[in-house]
């Protein structure tokens, strides 16, 4: 009879790898269409707006539609590829959720809050005010919102704008960027974050705020390659809005701001 042998340890037993996601069959073909989507949607809304009447700033509800519609439809038809072409959103796009990722999500978004505080101040200071602001602020500068356009525009600044853009950047990019073979994981994660953190910043077409984005966005694409999934860089990024986007609410409603 054999001796019942004591049991193992359980750092000392192989246990068995979770098995990879199966593979999609989007690349940056899906990523350059909705780059595409989005740019011609600003512009084809901006058409269909029309300017605004001479002497007069554009209407609350011009700049809501102008600013939400573009990157809301192309986030969804980020989504739409993800479903044609490959395993639907949750494991093309990583959306896989964890209170650990939360966690980490709100440290580096606080970083980024910092970050983003100092490099803003320095940025104001070598080119001057109106030059660093941002091309939303810009729309509503000296302009009053009525209140519910405001917590409207608050709302996607802070919560929806940064799910659509990390959908579009860390997770539709990221994931074409990591399906071509770089040999070493870890090459093509590296790759994945500096040219999703590069893009992010270029596409928002703002070529002096360059800078400042590359800034903002190295947190959020930290969030992404330490967790190696979506919901801690939409947390980061989230984070990262709040402020602005509560400074922009408050403008908007002619609250006087620091």
């Amino acid at each position: 009879m054999t001796a019942t042998q004591p049991d193992e340890p359980l750092d000392s037993v192989d246990l068995p790898e979770t098995p990879p996601a199966p593979k999609h069959r989007w690349g940056f073909g899906a990523f350059l269409v909705v780059e595409a989507v989005l740019l011609a949607s600003a512009a084809f809304v901006s058409v269909l707006l029309g300017p605004a009447p001479p002497g007069r700033p554009t209407p609350p509800r011009d700049v809501l539609i102008g600013t939400i519609t573009p990157t809301v439809l192309a986030a969804l038809v980020a989504v739409l590829f993800t479903v044609w072409r490959g395993n639907g959103p949750r494991l093309d796009l990583r959306l896989d959720w964890r209170w650990a990722d939360v966690r980490l999500g709100l440290k580096l978004g606080v970083l980024g809050l910092v970050l983003t505080t100092v490099s803003a101040f320095v940025w104001t200071r070598a080119v001057g005010e109106h030059n660093a602001t941002s091309a939303i602020t810009a729309l509503v500068e000296d302009q009053p919102m009525s209140v519910t356009s405001a917590i409207i525009m608050f709302c996607y600044l802070w919560l929806l704008g940064p799910i659509c853009e990390e959908v579009i950047y860390r997770g539709l990019l990221w994931g074409a960027v990591e399906r071509l073979q770089w040999g070493a994981e870890k090459w093509g994660r590296l790759a994945a974050f500096l040219l999703s953190t590069a893009v992010f910043a270029v596409s928002h077409l703002e070529p002096l705020r360059t800078t400042l984005l590359l800034v903002i966005a190295v947190p959020i694409g930290l969030a992404r390659l330490f967790t190696g999934r979506l919901p801690a860089a939409i947390v980061a990024h989230q984070m990262n809005n709040f402020l602005p986007a509560l400074a922009l609410l408050l403008t908007t409603l002619g609250v006087p701001t620091l």
